[in-house]
């Protein structure tokens, strides 16, 4: 890397929806580089809840008072490619588990391979948060009391999306 060429990180996901695992992601790699993109990226063999609009409205809305982080999507390439074309030096990657380990750990192999000048950097979110995925968070929603079990693993503006949009279905 060049003496005065920002730290440039990339954290890609789903954000199906943005959880508070996500955020605490966003908040330590944003502490941790110059510039950090978070991009969406787009998997068209996986069904979304959301749309990338909702999404990319849901990640602005959480990190507004992080003036390095910018929203962006990108589909159809591998993420170590896309890091390469937005000149980041860095993958972020949470491990929330072993099998997350052993999956991560192969891709960083992987993506070392391809990008060999890309380095992935792994965060390991606090016990409280580790178990909170998109995909556990969808399936709270619709028995009786989901509203007040959802609230504790969304932030704020996410829960408020999640509420209109099953209101709005309902």
């Amino acid at each position: 890397m060049l003496p005065n060429t920002p730290r440039r990180a990339v954290y890609a996901g789903s954000f199906d929806p943005p959880t508070l695992g996500h955020l605490w992601m966003i908040r330590q790699a944003q502490s941790m580089f110059d510039e950090l993109i978070v991009a969406i990226g787009i998997n068209p063999d996986k069904r979304s809840t959301y749309t990338v609009a909702e999404r990319q409205d849901m990640l602005c809305a959480i990190t507004d008072n992080f003036p390095n982080v910018k929203i962006e999507v990108f589909e159809n390439r591998f993420l170590v490619h896309y890091a390469r074309e937005v000149q980041a030096g860095f993958i972020v990657r949470g491990i929330r588990s072993a099998s997350d380990y052993e999956y991560e750990r192969s891709m960083r192999h992987i993506n070392s391979d391809l990008a060999p000048e890309i380095s992935t950097v792994f965060l390991m979110p606090p016990r409280e948060i580790a178990e909170v995925s998109s995909t556990m968070v969808k399936g709270l929603v619709g028995p009786e009391g989901w509203t007040e079990t959802v609230k504790r693993y969304v932030p704020p503006a996410v829960y408020q999306k999640m509420i209109a949009e099953h209101h709005n279905n309902a």
